[in-house]
């Protein structure tokens, strides 16, 4: 005796073909053996599937509703078919597909022509002083733009474009497939309109019929003062515009900074390296530094160099600091500083005047045989600063 379909699918005998439909992919997502925990899941989801080949059905469902058995005979039920209950009208697999993942492929319609564009990354090589003080920087893009001869709407002038005939507009179709469990009925993208539910007869030939076109353009990016290599800027709605003419997405410059032939950045700071002669580091004088303002054109004389106080006896790899003519901070505020580090140069070449000259004073200093013994005054320190400023 044939089972109570409609008390299966919990539908009275009037249900419309839609609520059968809606109660059978609640039913089935309920008891599906991959979802339910229930060791009497493949069974109640063989008689779900069983029961809803009936109801869908009008000639089987009306030999139910005269109390006969609709399975009976060809294409009847097989217990062992793995998902069951496929007869030769066919199993729509996309109604199971959507009940199991939020919705059946054929609810989605035709998929729109205009879509957002991509996100863009561009890499610009800076100088060290453009990244210092900041810089408006004309770059150029490969890019998508607007078609200029259809304004995105992808048909020549003068023409539209029009409904599918395949898909009557729905941008899908469904394709029937016979398996040993039956005909199985998929929905797809319609292949004449790729799912957008029209064609276009007549594609303009400036795009093709994509709506925008393959371009260089020019955009003019504020780079601020401080920037760091790795920084990015974002430039809204200045990347590649989308299908369809759709709007653009987003422009991100990635900063790259040029190595400098004298200074070595440290954050903030600026780090060179100054000879200096032995006698003026034992004497103290001052001496002119560069500044990072030299590498403007556009930058006042004053502000080129600064003048830096060297006492008397300095050092060999002495760090001298001058505030302020670093690198200003992103975020604004405060430069950071200028690191000065100190190369005692030993004279190599001496007339026989100059070399009386430094016999006397190492007679008069004592240091005409000096005891050569080690000493850890300088040690690390000293190298690794040194090493630190003629590092690129």
């Amino acid at each position: 005796m044939a089972a109570d379909y409609y008390q299966i699918l919990g539908v009275t005998r009037d249900a419309s073909p839609e609520a059968i439909k809606k109660a059978f992919r609640k039913k089935a997502m309920q008891v599906h053996p991959d979802v339910a925990d229930d060791p009497e899941a493949e069974e109640k989801f063989k008689a779900v599937n069983e029961a809803y080949e009936v109801l869908s059905d009008p000639q089987k469902k009306a030999v139910f509703d005269r109390g006969g058995d609709p399975m009976r005979g060809g294409g009847g039920f097989d217990p062992f078919g793995g998902f069951g209950g496929f007869s030769a009208g066919g199993f729509d697999l996309g109604d199971l597909m959507g009940a199991m993942f939020g919705g059946a492929a054929s609810s989605r319609g035709p998929r729109p022509r205009v879509r957002r564009g991509q996100d863009q990354l561009v890499r610009v090589q800076l100088p060290l002083v453009e990244a210092a003080f900041g810089v408006a920087k004309q770059v150029n893009v490969a890019t998508y733009l607007v078609c200029p001869g259809c304004t995105g709407a992808g048909a020549a002038p003068g023409s539209s474009p029009k409904t599918c005939h395949q898909c009557s507009g729905r941008g899908q179709v469904t394709m029937t497939q016979r398996s040993f469990l039956g005909d199985i009925r998929t929905t797809q993208a319609c292949p004449a309109c790729q799912g957008y539910g029209t064609v276009i007869p007549n594609p303009c030939p400036d795009c093709s019929g994509e709506g925008r076109v393959r371009a260089q353009r020019t955009v003019t990016v504020n780079v601020p003062a401080g920037v760091s290599p790795g920084n990015r800027i974002h430039l809204s709605g200045q990347g590649e515009v989308g299908p369809g003419g759709g709007p653009a997405g987003d422009l991100y410059i990635e900063v790259g900074v040029a190595r400098h032939d004298v200074f070595r950045r440290d954050g903030d700071n600026l780090e060179l390296a100054v000879k200096l002669p032995m006698t003026a580091a034992a004497l103290g004088t001052q001496v002119p530094v560069r500044t990072l303002e030299a590498d403007d054109p556009d930058c006042p004389a004053d502000d080129r160099e600064v003048m830096l106080n060297v006492p008397a006896g300095t050092q060999a790899g002495t760090r001298l600091v001058v505030k302020g003519k670093g690198v200003p901070r992103l975020r604004g505020g405060a430069r950071g500083d200028l690191g000065v580090t100190l190369l005692v140069q030993t004279p190599t070449k001496l007339d026989d005047e100059q070399r009386s000259l430094l016999e006397q004073l190492a007679e008069l200093r004592g240091e005409t045989h000096p005891d050569g013994k080690p000493t850890s005054e300088h040690g690390k320190g000293f190298f690794g600063r040194l090493k630190d400023t003629l590092a690129g």
